[in-house]
């Protein structure tokens, strides 16, 4: 069982923001902007690249979800905006094999990432 799944089934406390039948949004524990959120599928998915045909109404659930939250925190203007990030695999930065959305918002983001 991934740390997500134990958050998810509530054996570790999380910082929950949002939470529906489909997804959940907490804070980060360790926090890579003022704020940043993780937004995850209730439904074990261990990385995006291995999201099926059947997860595509999740997946875009988790991007509409995602979008709610910041618009609920006040990030949603586009003088204000947001970052989303995805990370797949070992290179890609991926630390928990559970699909999972970084929300990071409250300071200006650089390009290009990483």
């Amino acid at each position: 069982m991934t740390l997500f799944e134990k958050i998810i089934a509530r054996e570790i406390p999380a910082d929950i923001v949002y939470e529906d039948e489909l997804a959940l949004a907490f804070r980060d524990i360790s926090p890579q902007a003022p704020t940043h959120i993780l937004v995850i599928p209730k439904k074990p998915i261990p990385r995006v690249g291995e999201a099926q045909s059947e997860d595509q109404e999740l997946l875009g659930h988790l991007l509409l979800t995602a979008g709610k939250v910041a618009s609920e925190l006040g990030f949603n203007s586009t003088d204000e905006g947001f970052r989303l990030v995805i990370n797949n695999g070992k290179n890609g930065g991926e630390a928990v094999p559970h699909l999972h959305i970084h929300l990071l918002a409250e300071r200006q983001m650089q390009w290009p990432p990483g």
